[in-house]
């Protein structure tokens, strides 16, 4: 169940993305498939072209959202794609670029640091 009590199909699924390392959410969509979405990016909908934004409906589930103009307060998703710094793509908006080169920084960060480690921790007795 959703926070507003409204079921959720599938639930969160959070997955690696082979290309830069980061996260990316497999979404189901209406049409009975799945998109891949940047983790974590809300965006108001009139910043993103029509074809590109993701819509989450009340169960869930997404949907391309192709209103014109949307509504000024209209927030949406974008795929993971598009913001993937280990992908080569066009210079679509400038704040997907400024997504892109911290995405890349982070993928940086996170091939840099060291694993971790599970420390030994003593568990107090349960009697």
């Amino acid at each position: 169940m959703g926070a507003d009590g409204v079921p959720r199909l599938g639930g969160e699924q959070i997955h690696t993305c082979p290309k830069c390392g980061l996260p990316q959410e497999r979404v189901p969509t209406l049409e009975h498939d799945w998109v891949m979405l940047e983790p974590g990016v809300d965006v108001l909908a009139h910043l993103v072209p029509a074809e590109h934004r993701w819509i989450t409906v009340s169960d869930g589930r997404v949907t391309v959202y192709g209103v014109c103009p949307p509504d000024a307060a209209q927030r949406c998703r974008i795929e993971h794609r598009l913001a993937c710094s280990g992908q080569q793509l066009p210079d679509l908006w400038p704040w997907l670029t400024t997504l892109r080169e911290e995405n890349g920084r982070a993928a940086e960060r996170l091939a840099n640091a060291d694993p971790a480690v599970m420390a030994e921790v003593e568990l107090p007795d349960a009697g």
